[in-house]
């Protein structure tokens, strides 16, 4: 929690009170609300940023929050410098989680009674990994149980709370819970609530313009039914029978957004081989003769099958004889007989038969006839390996270029009591050998056996380096591996691994067969198939398409190299996409209104209907007032007007008053300027934003910017309702404040990496924020006291520039969404160049116009970031009018580089003396005469310090300085002459021709790397002979300030050239020649007053 010495929360609860009086001052007066200029804005004078709106099945947490708040914090910086404003905010209720959800609690009410008596008996259970926090989902889990303890029922279902506790967790009585067995009760709880915490976060949003999707709101419903009823005219949607993630249990495909776990898994595409077994039928499966049966190996090589030596079967695996129509029966793993069931590859569709229960141990010296084999007969041999998660389970086997196969084929021929072990009898491998059928070269035609002995595999148990083997293998296989066998003998192997494949399933030999990459599970809690759908799609991939939404994406400002990575991996793969449901909330499609449009393809469009919202809905999310027109009203003539340049649709009713000033909002705020998202939606929302706009506006309207960032952990650990280390937007408001919540979010990081919300951080900036607030009033309290008159002395000019460079700085983060950045410049730096300036005023003081500049820029600075705790000191301390967040970029003049590299060589300068000063006082006290009699210790009021500077590098350095000047490329901060170069250059120079060249010669190379490496760093400069400063003009101007540094009453600054500084050195003269001064670094000697 936000203490205070572990005691208080009244600094935080002073943040929250502040909070809540500047959102009425808001509120009073509409200060977000967005209307659009009378003429087109030019660039810069408009921007429009936009969030993919959150679903609605629970409480907004810190995941959504770290993404918004980089909108939030651009648009406040945009709102600051005086542009035009739009930041609007709506509701994602479409798909499944919202009815996955109210069907569950139906079934708890079914099962349990309404209100339900739950099993009371709990059992300790560790948190499961796999139950992790959704950055798509809303906090759908008690916020206040994340304690790992659950109900036996509860823990041997899904593993998570009951719906209905979960309901209860939101605030919700008995009474009122079981009315949320309707999906649409969900829709009318969760916004609202939605809205309350954004509003107490601080939000700058034009809240008029907000709705929620689904049928709910029927004008939100028709311009999806337009944008749907579009894309089909112009062929973009089409109807076709494609592999598809499939729900059984949803009886309808499962895109990204419908999945518990497993977003981004796409169907993997497998041939199946078809290994008939050889009659006369084992007395386990003898039931079956009559029947073709086959041993069904799923591979992703056909072209291999010329070198099968036998197929492979898991002892323990468990596995079935399925029936695949009425003559063919295929042997493999249930769960991929239910994937072939939704791919019409099972007798009865959808339900797949199992006609005997076997194990691998019953497969194992089964004879089979396998496809292309050079061997007429093989055996099914066991392999250990094997995982019945991943194809069917049955495993083909082709040792001379499959790693895995060779070690494990080696170890059976190697090991008479292995094979014994397993049953497996001598006839069955010995016979086998390698059969040639691929060169590689390097690898040649046996390359398995010759990767694994360079690898020095002994084992097929050496797991990794067996699959680095096979990467090698498989890699240079089919980039450059010839046939040599077969109809294709001289083929590559990429060309001729689809003619295989082709022809072995035409033949009937073999099949194709999908199933999920990796396992996916559906909000209703089932296991995903792959199932072959014929419904409605999407034409993504289309090549005409693809060019335009390529030429989109080019034109984007995507903030960063790996955010563009991303879209073109994405864009290179992107296919055809389910669009259609059965199951779920949403809106229908239009000509075939048995389906709803699925939750990715309603929201690719939808920042064009913020733009009217607002006329439409009268402000109301719902749509439910129809004052100034009615759903009705909107046709595809009227949508086509505002949106696509269509002509003014004269059939229409609605006022042309009302149509035009719609049509002017669309004009003035598209196209959006930035979207900001999770870097996860990459992969579907934000690439369809993009080939939606392209199809649907003309170019002028694309997309002109996405920022995309990583998750977010909280304290290192990942954000996890399992674990409990979770917060809710409302939970983190109250526990740290709204301001210091997004202090903290700015500070979490800014790349796409995950990145980290700290609590120590949070509960910092509350006590620096009330701590900055207490000060200011300190100072506006002893106005009279402080200097006045124009900023005269060095530290005002210092401070002064800090300031310009502050506003600079700050600026540019801003510009470039690098908003922990520009923390650290706008506040971080800015305070420490303050409390730096503090302490350099002495005696003389502050001055009062500066300081009333630096409260004034702070404020306006971290503004975006912290905006009530900046509008409170605009209004109540500083007693500005107006708002800060509209206040107008702080104007500065240009930073002085050369005052602050003056001003950094003054603080490194008194550091060092510090550290020497105390050095040698400590040191006088250690020190004993000859005769042990103890010396009088030396203490400031003693001493009096020489600083003396040599200002110009002179002798053999300047030389080295000059040829390195000669060898230096200033565009690329580089040097393009070697060590040896740069000393043949010395030694002809005149410094190498001079007699003492051999004493000084052992000091050149150190100093030569010494400059090269700052040159490289910072540039040319670090090679001038002098700094661009007067380093004697600096010292002696701030000579106040070095003897209050050094508690020194005389310091004395002395050139190294003035004979007189040897003279007053005394006996510490031979310090000076063994530390010589040098430019940035004077010599400092304490010495007896």
């Amino acid at each position: 929690m936000a203490t205070e010495g572990g005691k208080s929360y009244a600094r935080r609860d002073k943040l929250l009170e502040i909070e809540s009086k500047v959102r009425v001052w808001w509120e009073e007066k509409d200060v977000f609300k967005a209307e659009p200029g009378e003429k087109p804005p030019q660039p810069g004078e408009k921007f429009f940023g936009n969030f993919p709106f959150p679903y609605m099945n629970g409480f907004l947490h810190l995941g959504h929050a770290f993404s918004l708040s980089k909108l939030e914090f651009a648009a406040a910086y945009h709102r600051l410098r005086g542009a035009n404003v739009l930041l609007p905010f709506a509701f994602h209720c479409t798909g499944m989680p919202i009815k996955a959800s109210a069907d569950k609690l139906a079934r708890e009410i079914q099962q349990f009674g309404d209100p339900p008596i739950f099993p009371h008996e709990v059992v300790e259970e560790e948190p499961n990994p796999k139950e992790e926090f959704d950055a798509n989902e809303g906090a759908n889990v008690a916020p206040d149980k994340f304690k790992g303890k659950k109900s036996k029922v509860a823990s041997k279902s899904s593993g998570q709370m009951f719906q209905w506790e979960i309901m209860r967790s939101f605030g919700l009585s008995d009474s009122e819970i079981s009315k949320f067995q309707n999906p649409y009760e969900w829709l009318k709880f969760f916004p609202p609530l939605a809205v309350q915490d954004l509003k107490a976060f601080g939000l700058g949003c034009d809240w008029r313009r907000s709705f929620v999707t689904t049928d709910m709101n029927p004008f939100f419903d028709s311009f999806v039914k337009w944008q749907m009823r579009k894309l089909r005219s112009m062929g973009k949607i089409v109807k076709d029978v494609r592999y598809t993630i499939y729900s059984p249990l949803d009886g309808q495909p499962c895109a990204d957004h419908d999945r518990a776990s497993g977003e981004g898994v796409q169907p993997q595409e497998y041939t199946i081989i078809k290994m008939e077994v050889v009659p006369p039928f084992p007395a386990k499966i003898r039931v079956l003769e009559g029947k073709k049966v086959f041993l069904a190996a799923a591979t992703l090589r056909p072209e291999t099958m010329y070198g099968q030596t036998n197929c492979w079967v898991l002892p323990d695996g468990k596995y079935g004889a399925f029936e695949i129509n009425d003559t063919e029966v295929f042997i493999l793993t249930e769960r991929a007989a239910l994937n072939l069931a939704y791919q019409k590859l099972s007798r009865v569709p959808e339900k797949p038969t199992c006609l005997v229960e076997l194990t691998g141990y019953d497969l194992i010296g089964l004879p089979v006839k396998s496809p292309l084999s050079f061997n007429e007969i093989i055996y099914a041999l066991p392999m250990l390996t094997i995982l019945t998660d991943k194809g069917t389970g049955i495993v083909t086997s082709v040792p001379s270029d499959a790693p895995d196969d060779y070690m494990a084929l080696h170890d059976l021929k190697a090991k008479p009591a292995f094979r014994a072990k397993l049953g497996v009898k001598d006839e069955w491998v010995l016979p086998f050998e390698i059969v040639p059928i691929i060169d590689i070269p390097e690898f040649g035609d046996r390359a398995a056996e010759k990767v694994c002995v360079d690898l020095k595999i002994k084992s097929q148990n050496e797991k990794d380096k067996l699959a680095e083997a096979k990467r090698l293998v498989y890699l240079r296989g089919f980039t450059e591996g010839t046939m040599i066998v077969g109809e294709y003998a001289g083929t590559r192997v990429q060309e001729a691994k689809p003619l295989i494949r082709t022809k072995l399933v035409e033949t009937g030999q073999a099949i194709i067969y999908s199933e999920p990459e990796k396992k996916v599970m559906s909000r209703s809690g089932d296991e995903c198939v792959v199932a072959l759908t014929d419904q409605w799609y999407i034409t993504y991939g289309e090549p005409e398409w693809k060019k335009l939404a390529e030429e989109c994406f080019s034109n984007m400002n995507l903030y960063s190299d790996e955010t563009r990575h991303g879209f073109e991996h994405t864009l290179g793969w992107l296919n055809q996409w389910a669009c259609s449901r059965s199951f779920g909330l949403g809106t229908r499609i239009p000509w075939d209104e048995e389906f709803l449009v699925e939750s990715l393809s309603d929201s690719t469009i939808y920042m064009a209907y913020y733009t009217v919202a607002h006329l439409l809905q009268n402000g109301d999310m719902y749509g439910k007032s129809s004052d100034l027109v009615k759903p009705a009203q909107m046709t595809d003539e009227v949508w086509e007007f505002l949106f696509c340049g269509g002509p003014f649709p004269k059939s229409s009713d609605i006022p042309s008053s009302i149509l035009n000033k719609m049509k002017q909002e669309f004009e003035y705020w598209y196209p959006f300027d930035l979207r900001v998202s999770g870097k996860d939606l990459i992969q579907n929302h934000l690439t369809f934003c993009i080939y939606n706009h392209t199809a649907i506006m003309s170019k002028d309207h694309w997309p002109r910017g996405f920022r995309c960032n990583g998750h977010i952990m909280l304290n290192s650990e990942k954000m996890s309702k399992s674990t409990g280390n979770f917060r809710t937007l409302r939970q983190a408001i109250e526990e740290f404040s709204a301001d210091a919540t997004r202090f903290s979010l700015a500070d979490a990081g800014d790349g796409v990496d995950d990145a980290n919300f700290v609590f120590e951080t949070a509960n910092a900036a509350i006590l620096r924020l009330t701590k900055e607030i207490a000060w200011m009033e300190e100072i506006l309290a002893a106005e009279s006291s402080l200097r006045t008159g124009p900023p005269s002395t060095y530290a005002d000019r210092v401070f002064e520039n800090e300031i310009n460079i502050a506003v600079k700085m700050t600026e540019q983060s801003y510009r470039d969404c690098m908003f922990r950045e520009a923390l650290k410049t706008g506040f971080y730096d800015l305070q420490a160049a303050r409390d730096e300036y503090r302490f350099s005023c002495g005696s003389g003081g502050m001055n009062r116009d500066l300081l009333w500049r630096f409260m004034d820029v702070q404020t306006r600075l971290i503004t975006p970031i912290c905006p009530h705790y900046a509008e409170f000191i605009w209004r109540e301390l500083l007693k500005k009018d107006g708002f800060v967040v509209k206040a107008g970029w702080p104007t500065a003049d240009s930073p002085d580089l050369k005052l602050k590299s003056a001003n950094k060589y003054l603080q490194d300068s008194i550091v060092s003396m510090r550290k020497l000063l105390q050095k040698q006082i400590s040191g006088s006290k250690n020190t004993k005469n000859k005769k042990g009699a103890p010396v009088s210790s030396l203490t400031e009021d003693k001493l009096k310090g020489l600083i003396i500077v040599n200002e110009q590098f002179d002798g053999w350095q300047a030389e080295c300085l000059r040829i390195l000047q000669s060898k230096f490329d200033n565009k690329t901060c580089t040097f393009f002459a070697s060590d040896g170069e740069i000393m043949n250059a010395l030694r002809q120079s005149t410094v190498g021709q001079a007699a003492d060249f051999k004493q000084v010669q052992n000091r050149c190379m150190p100093f030569v790397r010494f400059k090269k490496a700052e040159a490289i760093k910072i540039g040319a400069q670090a090679l001038d002979l002098k700094l661009p400063f007067g380093e004697i003009e600096v010292l002696k101007e701030n000579l106040d300030l070095i003897k209050r540094q050094l508690a020194l009453e005389e310091v004395e600054v002395l050139s190294a050239t003035d004979p007189d500084a040897y003279v007053q050195a005394g006996s510490f003269a031979s310090l000076l020649k063994q530390n010589p001064p040098s430019p940035g670094n004077p010599t400092a000697i304490f010495m007896s007053r």
